[in-house]
């Protein structure tokens, strides 16, 4: 058996008893409503996170692609991409952009593999910008993940991250939540359910009594990174492992090893913390 059959016949062992949560499934859904709008979204969030205009001459490395759609967004915006995924079916979905939009381009490779695998990670290189987005808090191995990618970054490069935001006990009943979703597919359209409730009842609510539809916000949501409201509503449900940090733990673990904070989006509640290190030339202009 070659190493990447043996790597998906890992994750759907992993999958299959409910230990994981399906992302790829869920991502494949998604897929079926990505339209141009959503991808200019995509795009426009890369560049203004990074602070760039383009890609042109840069490796982007998308660590757990998902949906491929960013990996997508950095072809276009002219970098060379290698993106790979855990999940067989996210992988499947990365490939299917790249079928639709980059057919046998040879500077987009698309894998699957664990970003926990330090044999595959030493093949890969150093890439200008890293980016892992709501990914490393998903591995089991959340602090072993966060080490590997430091790594993977090329000396002046930049490492684009979220992870979610540590909220104590608020966050160790998510943990819960969502081993219940993975673990009991019964219970899933009553906690689907509760997250939609939870999360989008008040601002129906709110975009009602402002007189802007009731759907306002819901329509609107693909200008967050051109994302999807039930994609996302899933995604958070059912998003197992899970781990959380909080912002001052990232700044440390990644100041410790020579990086310096670029660019920091924090969230109060539920949702990811966004991180954008740049990693010095040499050690005379680390801290």
């Amino acid at each position: 058996m070659s190493e990447t059959a043996a790597g998906t016949a890992d994750a759907e062992k992993e999958i299959r008893p409910r230990q994981r949560f399906e992302f790829g499934a869920n991502w494949a859904r998604f897929l079926r409503s990505l339209d141009e709008d959503r991808i200019t979204e995509a795009e426009k969030s890369l560049r203004a996170m990074l602070e760039i205009d383009n890609l042109e001459g840069q490796r982007f490395l998308d660590i757990g692609s998902g949906s491929g759609l960013f990996s997508l967004a950095a072809r276009r915006l002219g970098a060379t991409v290698h993106s790979f995924d855990y999940d067989p079916q996210s992988v499947a979905c990365a490939q299917e952009l790249k079928r639709r939009y980059f057919p046998d381009d040879p500077n987009w490779i698309i894998e699957q593999a664990s970003v926990l695998d330090e044999a595959y990670l030493a093949r890969l290189g150093q890439a200008d910008i890293v980016y892992s987005w709501g990914v490393l808090h998903h591995t089991g191995r959340m602090w072993k993940a966060l080490a590997n990618v430091a790594g993977l970054v090329a000396p002046g490069g930049k490492l684009f991250i979220s992870i979610y935001n540590d909220q104590g006990r608020k966050s160790r009943f998510w943990a819960a939540f969502k081993r219940s979703y993975v673990r009991h597919p019964w219970l899933r359209p009553f906690l689907i359910s509760f997250v939609l409730l939870r999360s989008w009842g008040p601002i129906i609510v709110l975009d009602t009594l402002r007189m802007r539809g009731p759907l306002k916000s819901w329509n609107e949501y693909k200008r967050n990174r051109g994302m999807s409201p039930f994609s996302d509503v899933i995604d958070w449900a059912g998003g197992w492992p899970f781990e959380v940090a909080t912002p001052d733990a990232i700044f440390d673990f990644y100041r410790k090893r020579g990086f310096a904070l670029e660019r920091l989006v924090t969230r109060q509640g539920i949702g990811c913390n966004e991180f954008v290190f740049s990693k010095p030339r040499s050690r005379r202009t680390a801290y």
